[in-house]
């Protein structure tokens, strides 16, 4: 650990010190860990006022868990760490489904992970955290070789969910909610949404929003999605060929209001904010790990040093063994997810910070 701290220290992109004062050590974020698989069983046990507390926590599940899980060898194991940092509010949401999939045509299962990072309230983050998942499971067919048969599933998948938040309106889960003494339907709600389903032999990636997916192999970055910002140019376009406008307060504005081009919600935005996502399909290779994130990490940090970061924390437990015991990965990896995060923390960023390392090694 102290050798990743002084890579973490000596890197180019400069970072801030904590004030010590008071405030500062009240606001400090508590760190819990998901060892395993059982994290999202747990998520759905906690109350949704929970998302709204000063400081997000994962549930913990225990190693016995794990041995009743009977989870499929190939599953990938993975590290998440989730804190509300500086906001008020968590809006963010992380999905973890293990073995979610199991065509018809392949032994081995796939495996699915989400980062959603809401906007204007955290009910429609929370939503997709339930629901979609489930939707890319009935899209998918019983074989999944193409890529064309991809991005399609992945474009219908999104398009269903952003019409269930758009008619979802007023709900248990939106009951307690701050917009919902603004507006019953919750127009101005939105979120993010960068997925990715694991093959043996592919990483299919899809992303709607400025969340991003970064795949660290041999040691080096290799961006698997491009972030929705409305001054991209070819997002620029899109925007304005649909009759909106661009507007800069503080940085690059849908309307002046959201500083991002595409989302699932925000229906008052329509058709200027597209629910529509850009899908990447990869060739699993020498792949060390694959990190998602919301901006609250990749503001701050390149992807460069988040892809260093993970890579010493997977290295320092060596190459994956046949007979390894699941939960020395799954330690490997939630260092990774946690260091990120303090590392955004310890950089001033001012968002909540959602992390999950995936370890690809084989």
């Amino acid at each position: 650990m102290a050798e990743i701290c002084y890579e973490v220290v000596t890197d180019a992109c400069p970072s801030s010190v904590y004030e010590s004062t008071p405030a500062h050590s009240r606001r400090r974020p508590r760190f819990q860990t998901v060892m395993h698989e059982d994290w999202e069983k747990n998520c759905k046990r906690s109350k949704q006022e929970a998302l709204a507390t000063r400081y997000s926590s994962i549930p913990r599940s225990s190693r016995e868990d794990f041995s009743d899980q009977n989870v499929d060898v190939s599953s990938p194991k993975y590290g998440v760490s989730s804190v509300c940092g500086r906001r008020r509010e968590m809006e963010d949401a992380v999905a973890i489904h293990p073995s979610f999939s199991s065509p018809k045509n392949s032994e081995f299962p796939q495996h699915y992970f989400g980062v959603y990072d809401g906007h204007g309230c955290s009910h429609v983050a929370a939503r997709c955290r339930e629901r979609l998942h489930k939707l890319v499971q009935e899209e998918l067919s019983s074989d999944m070789e193409d890529e064309e048969e991809w991005k399609t599933t992945m474009e219908r998948s999104f398009t269903r969910m952003d019409k269930e938040v758009v008619s979802w309106g007023d709900s248990v889960v939106t009951a307690n909610c701050k917009c919902d003494l603004q507006t019953p339907a919750c127009d101005s709600v939105g979120s993010t949404a960068v997925v990715s389903v694991i093959t043996p032999d592919k990483i299919v990636v899809a992303n709607c929003g400025d969340s991003r997916a970064v795949l660290c192999r041999n040691g080096k970055p290799v961006p698997l999605s491009t972030d929705h910002k409305p001054d991209r140019p070819d997002e620029l376009d899109r925007i304005e060929g649909a009759g909106g406008r661009v507007i800069y307060w503080d940085c690059p504005r849908v309307l002046g209001v959201l500083a991002m081009s595409r989302a699932i919600g925000d229906n008052y935005l329509k058709p200027y904010v597209s629910c529509e996502p850009e899908v990447t399909i990869t060739d699993r290779r020498d792949d060390d790990c694959l990190i998602l994130a919301s901006d609250g990490l990749w503001d701050v940090v390149s992807n460069e040093t988040a892809c260093s970061v993970a890579r010493m924390c997977l290295r320092g437990g060596g190459r994956r063994q046949d007979n390894e015991d699941p939960a020395i990965s799954d330690k490997a990896c939630t260092e990774a997810s946690v260091l990120l995060t303090k590392l955004a923390l310890a950089r001033n960023s001012s968002d909540n910070v959602s992390v999950v390392v995936i370890d690809l090694r084989r």
